[in-house]
């Protein structure tokens, strides 16, 4: 199943998860209404396409400027224009191949004063055949490219179908992460959420 990353979000918070706000931008002409519904001080405008990389993707059109296609801007006025910019032109990553794939829709999304970034998935392991968490205190960056150069900074955690997720797991992913106090019980909830919609949406 591939859906946009404003589709992921919007079903994660459909299940109560922490997610940011943010507006979806399908026209140039409603860029500027859409951030302004966003508090700053910051907002981030991220290109919607189905493929990963595209912080350091380059547009073919020079008219969508020398930035990738997920840019940080310091006003609503700023993330209009950036969004505007993206609309209609072709996004190339080390995913989508030479000809790149174009932009129909962009996300403008309130930014967050971030201390650290961490990595999260839930997946199908198949060399198990079972229900997987992955983390890592790498988060941010190319996850390929930590998996290849440093291995030992992710953790896999397989959930046994017959016993099914348990707060252990929970806490166990918390304690990879290194994370205290109530950040523990923040990160037990969130995986609890995740492995939910794994489960009921099947993505």
């Amino acid at each position: 199943m591939n859906i946009h990353e404003y589709q992921a979000k919007q079903i994660l918070k459909d299940y109560g998860a922490p997610v940011s706000e943010g507006r979806i931008v399908l026209r140039a002409e409603d860029a500027k209404t859409a951030a302004g519904e966003l508090e700053g001080p910051v907002w981030v405008v991220k290109a919607q396409i189905h493929a990963g990389g595209r912080g350091k993707g380059q547009f073919l059109e020079p008219e969508a400027g020398t930035k990738g296609g997920v840019r940080i801007s310091k006003s609503a006025s700023s993330a209009a224009e950036e969004a505007q910019k993206m609309l209609g032109r072709t996004l190339v990553t080390h995913q989508t191949g030479k000809k790149g794939k174009p932009v129909g829709r962009v996300y403008i999304e309130q930014g967050a004063d971030i201390s650290l970034e961490f990595y999260l998935a839930v997946l199908v392991d198949r060399n198990t055949s079972r229900i997987a968490f992955v983390s890592s205190t790498e988060g941010g960056m190319d996850i390929e490219e930590v998996a290849k150069n440093t291995p030992e900074k992710i953790k896999t955690f397989t959930i046994d179908p017959a016993s099914g997720l348990s707060s252990f797991h929970g806490r166990a992913i918390a304690f990879s992460l290194s994370l205290k106090g109530k950040q523990i019980k923040q990160c037990v909830s969130l995986v609890s959420t995740l492995y939910k919609i794994f489960l009921e949406t099947d993505c």
